[in-house]
């Protein structure tokens, strides 16, 4: 009897193959090399001929060198955390591939001298929002509050904040821990409801570091309630650092009840802390805006190097402030009446056998932000069994489960994309069974 493992291709006369050789060019030596190992195995069980190995590898090689996948975001969620927040502008990612080779990012060309890390983005930044006397840039927004906590409460001063407003901003982390673990010391406030002017004035003395506002972005208390407004808390003569979460710039019509950075500074806060990769809509980064003298000192201390933001996140949040309209904006501004044509469109492309609809839909900010606010949308209704198969493809396509329907959600989907829905729809029943 002959041993099957004869027949199989040596490893080095598969990966000799002209598109296997261009493919560890570009994906590297060692994911090419699996790829070929899984197919010798496949070949040894006697589900590949000898011959076929080579074209089984090729067609197992991922698309690129990141186990990352891009996907179509159906669920109606504009800020989805899980599948990586923000999406970027085109601009943004042109401005990556910029970043990506050697650039000026600390070299004057003019002088061949060390330049300012970042000048163009906190430019940019400044313009956006010309109440701020200074800005900074971190590597989120949990460090930038990381950041202030530690510099200001370097000489033992106490952090002035509301019960109500000691938040966990998401997997487990919650602010007052984050801030102990830098050095704060704590001074509660008020009830987990109610907080009055006159609370935080007992509270603060000659050991007050600073007094904190923290929006509570991803939940509401309603009923028996009271808190004190950043106007009222800049009265009370210590620093007033705000922390407002969503990375919103300044107002916006359909979030009248989100805190902005430029509405903040207005109303006396000496500074604002924001996220960056929320509805800013660019890289995940940590914004500081406020007061030059507290924002120097804060740039200047030694932490800062541990939280600096690399050359391609100041050049996605560069293009994010200075390009056109990114998607998280270009989402919230989408009206009903044209996701609506946008899914009956959708609806046509399909095989009238599915029973594809449109409805009506609600979606979310998501990201932690304005949680009681509903976004009028629309989708395509789908039966629930084409969830996991739309999930499994090249491009997965995903969507929510309502009611016993699968529904994709154009509110975060970018129209461009629309054929690509479409396709991997057509795709899905195409496999299924007969009956």
């Amino acid at each position: 009897m002959v041993d099957p493992r004869r027949a199989v291709p040596r490893t080095d006369h598969v990966l000799a193959d002209p598109r296997l050789r261009e493919a560890a060019d570009r994906l590297g030596p060692a994911l090419v090399k699996q790829a070929v190992v899984a197919a010798q195995q496949r070949c040894r069980d006697g589900d590949v001929a000898p011959e076929e190995v080579a074209d089984v590898a090729v067609t197992a090689l991922p698309a690129s060198a990141t186990t990352l996948r891009r996907v179509v975001n159906a669920t109606g969620v504009v800020v989805h955390t899980n599948l990586g927040r923000a999406p970027l502008s085109s601009a943004a990612v042109d401005a990556l591939r910029t970043a990506a080779g050697a650039t000026d990012v600390e070299l004057d060309l003019a002088t061949a001298r060390r330049g300012r890390r970042g000048r163009g983005t906190l430019e940019a930044l400044a313009a956006a929002v010309p109440d701020a006397e200074a800005v900074h840039v971190v590597n989120n927004g949990a460090a930038a509050l990381a950041l202030v906590t530690r510099v200001l409460c370097r000489d033992g001063g106490a952090v002035v904040i509301a019960r109500g407003e000691l938040v966990e901003i998401g997997d487990g982390f919650r602010i007052p821990e984050l801030m102990e673990s830098v050095g704060a010391r704590l001074r509660e406030v008020g009830t987990t409801n109610r907080v009055r002017l006159e609370d935080y004035a007992e509270a603060v003395d000659n050991d007050t570091a600073f007094v904190l506002k923290v929006h509570p972005s991803n939940f509401a208390v309603r009923g028996f309630t009271s808190s004190v407004p950043v106007a009222s808390l800049a009265t009370l003569g210590a620093p007033l650092v705000a922390d407002i979460g969503s990375g919103l710039l300044a107002p916006h019509l359909r979030l009248p009840d989100e805190p902005d950075a430029a509405s903040t500074l207005r109303a006396g806060a000496d500074l604002v802390t924001a996220s960056g990769d929320k509805l800013l809509g660019g890289p995940q980064s940590g914004l500081l805006l406020g007061r030059a003298a507290l924002v120097e000192r804060l740039r200047r201390d030694p932490f800062a190097r541990a939280l600096r933001v690399d050359k391609l996140t100041l050049a996605a949040l560069e293009a994010t402030l200075a390009g056109p309209l990114p998607p998280v904006p270009a989402a919230l501004a989408r009206s009903a009446d044209d996701l609506r044509a946008r899914a009956a469109a959708i609806v046509a492309m399909l095989p009238d056998a599915l029973g594809a609809s449109v409805v009506d839909s609600e979606g979310a900010v998501g990201g932690g932000g304005a949680p009681e606010v509903g976004l009028p949308s629309a989708a395509v209704a789908l039966p629930e069994r084409l969830a996991e198969p739309l999930r499994a493809l090249d491009l997965p396509v995903v969507g929510r489960l309502e009611r016993g329907r699968l529904l994709l959600d154009l509110l975060a989907v970018d129209p461009g994309e629309d054929d690509a829905v479409a396709d991997a729809v057509r795709r899905v029943a195409a496999t299924e069974e007969p009956g």
